[in-house]
C-alpha cells in the first residue's frame, strides 16, 4: 500500500495508478492528491502501448461526447431566458468594476463548473476560483470567494505554516517551508497567442477584486502560486525583456485558442 506502506495492496486507483489496502487509505489517498479515482480517458497512450482495448474506450469517449453535446443543445434551462440574463448581468457587473469577463459556449468544462455570483444587495462579487502549485502538481477549487478578501487570506488554508490543514500542508510542503517572501502569485494572461503565453504578476496584500481590474477571465480567475527561488517556465509579462509590463486587456486573439482541448472534455 502506497499510503500506509503497511498492508498488502488490493486496490489500484484507475486516475493515478497508485496502490491502497483498504476504503480508508483509498480515501486518504484521494484527498492528500485531489484525486477523483476516475481514469483519465483523455490520457497520452503511446503507439507502442496502443492496444485494441484503448481503440474501443477512445470510441466509447467519443460516442459519449455525441451524446452529452446532443443533451446540452436541446437542455431548456441552459438557452432559458432567465439563464442569458444571468449571464449578462455577472458581465456588466465585472465592466462596471473594469473587468472583462467572458463566458464559454454550452458543453466546455469551464463553463459547466462555473459557479461566480454576484450579490445585489452586498455590491459584492462571489468567485469560483481555482488555485494551482505547479511545483507540487495539486490544484484546488474554492466557491463562494469574496471579491474584497487579499490574496493572502485566500492562501492561509493551504500554504501558511500554522493555520493550513495538515493534509494539505504535507502535499505543499515546499511552500509552507520557503518564506512567505518567495511566494509570487500569478496569473495567465488571456487572448494571446498559443506560441506567446504570459502571466501577469498579483499583489498578494490586495484585495481579489483589486487584483482583476483591468484583466481579461474567462469564466473565472485561476491563480498560479509559485516560488522565486525554484525554476518554472512561466514569463511575466515585462521580466522577459521583450515586452513592457501591460493590462491584458491589449492582446487580441481568438477566444477558440484560449482553452485547448476543452471540447475533447465537454463530456
Amino acid at each position: 500500500c502506497e499510503t500506509c506502506s503497511k498492508e498488502e495492496a488490493k486496490y489500484r486507483c484507475p486516475r493515478c495508478m497508485k496502490y491502497s489496502c483498504s476504503l480508508l487509505c483509498v480515501k486518504k489517498h484521494k484527498l492528500a492528491l485531489s484525486c477523483n479515482g476516475v481514469r483519465d480517458k483523455t490520457a497520452f497512450v503511446s503507439v507502442n502501448e496502443f492496444t485494441d482495448l484503448n481503440l474501443l474506450s477512445d470510441y466509447r469517449f467519443l460516442e459519449d461526447v455525441g451524446r452529452t453535446a446532443d443533451a446540452a443543445a436541446r437542455h431548456c434551462v441552459v438557452h432559458s431566458p432567465a439563464t442569458k440574463r444571468l449571464l449578462y448581468c455577472l458581465r456588466n457587473k465585472a465592466r462596471g468594476c473594469n473587468i472583462e469577463l467572458k463566458t464559454l459556449p454550452v458543453g466546455f468544462t469551464k463553463r459547466r463548473e462555473n459557479s461566480t455570483t454576484f450579490n445585489s444587495v452586498e455590491n459584492k462579487f462571489y468567485w469560483h476560483l481555482k488555485l494551482v502549485f505547479p511545483h507540487c502538481q495539486a490544484e484546488y477549487t474554492l466557491k463562494g470567494v469574496p471579491d474584497d478578501k487579499t490574496l493572502v487570506d485566500i492562501l492561509k488554508p493551504y500554504i501558511d505554516p500554522v493555520e493550513s490543514d495538515p493534509v494539505v500542508c504535507q502535499r505543499l510542503k515546499i511552500y509552507t517551508a520557503s518564506p512567505q517572501s518567495d511566494v509570487r502569485i500569478l496569473m495567465k494572461i488571456e487572448n494571446r497567442s498559443r506560441n506567446s503565453v504570459r502571466y501577469n504578476e498579483l499583489d498578494a496584500s490586495r484585495s481579489l477584486l483589486d487584483n482583476l481590474k483591468g484583466k481579461v477571465i474567462i469564466e473565472y480567475p485561476t491563480l498560479f502560486v509559485v516560488l522565486k527561488t525554484l525554476k518554472n517556465d512561466m514569463v511575466v509579462l515585462g521580466q522577459d525583456g521583450s515586452e513592457p509590463a501591460e493590462n491584458s486587456d491589449s492582446e487580441s486573439s481568438s477566444l477558440s485558442s484560449v482553452e485547448e482541448g476543452e471540447i475533447r472534455d465537454s463530456s
